[in-house]
């Protein structure tokens, strides 16, 4: 018997990464999964594992700024009962060097399709009497300062608070809401952001020097939380941060 048999799971940014790591996590512990990504190439690469595993799973391809796609997709799904928030994008400057589309852009990904998604899932979850949202903020929000990150962490320190809420005003309702606050993760767009100084085994080198365990976090261990959370086991868990980075915020 899996943990999560019986349960149905919506995940965006699926496709790679946290989100990806979280949708075969999900599928072996037997729930069915909805994978969604708005990278077609790395959510066929995912959509080939879930195979693998074998269940009655879904892929597809949605953008979380496109808000009447996500309205729709809750609509074809209204026997989720686990929504896992995974899609962001890091953001890097200060104050004086943020422009305001890149604020804007920042909310629209990392906070709003968050918002539009959830309210579009919530009356499912209130009609069914039970729901499970899982939202992915960092540590780089509230909950600790990082260099060069203004937009970043004030959409993150958003999650937390969007979390907190929803928790707070729908617990007597049969719905729970947590959020999964990571350091830094091995993952695809980390990578990519190592490219972009000109350098990655440098900039690499220097994001590993940082980490206090002297390691990179993998996808999977964010996973391992992520089912602990869609899981029964958790059941009196809600409103709450919890913090997997490696011992950043000691």
């Amino acid at each position: 018997m899996g943990r999560l048999d019986g349960k149905t799971a919506f995940v965006t940014a699926g496709g790679a990464g946290i989100g990806g790591a979280v949708a075969l996590a999900f599928a072996r512990e037997g729930a069915r999964v909805i994978a969604t990504d708005r990278d077609a190439g790395t959510l066929e690469k995912v959509a080939e594992q879930l195979r693998g595993i074998g269940g009655d799973h879904e892929t597809h391809v949605l953008d979380v700024t496109d808000h009447e796609g996500l309205r729709e997709a809750a609509a074809r799904h209204a026997d989720v009962d686990t929504l896992f928030n995974c899609a962001g994008w890091v953001h890097e400057g200060m104050l004086e060097t943020t422009s305001l589309a890149d604020w804007d852009r920042s909310f629209a990904i990392n906070v709003t399709g968050m918002f539009v998604l959830t309210q579009a899932f919530l009356p499912h979850f209130l009609g069914r009497g039970k729901g499970n949202v899982i939202n992915v903020a960092s540590v780089a929000s509230s909950l600790k300062g990082v260099p060069n990150r203004l937009a970043y962490m004030t959409t993150k320190a958003a999650v937390i608070g969007f979390t907190k809420s929803i928790a707070f005003d729908y617990m007597s309702r049969g719905i729970r809401a947590n959020a999964i606050c990571p350091g830094s993760v091995d993952s695809p767009s980390l990578h990519d952001r190592a490219n972009r100084t000109g350098d990655h085994d440098k900039a690499w080198a220097g994001f590993i020097a940082r980490q206090p365990m002297g390691r990179m976090a993998q996808p999977d261990e964010m996973a391992h939380i992520a089912v602990y959370l869609a899981s029964d086991e958790s059941a009196y868990a809600t409103g709450a941060n919890f913090v997997v980075d490696g011992g950043i915020t000691l």
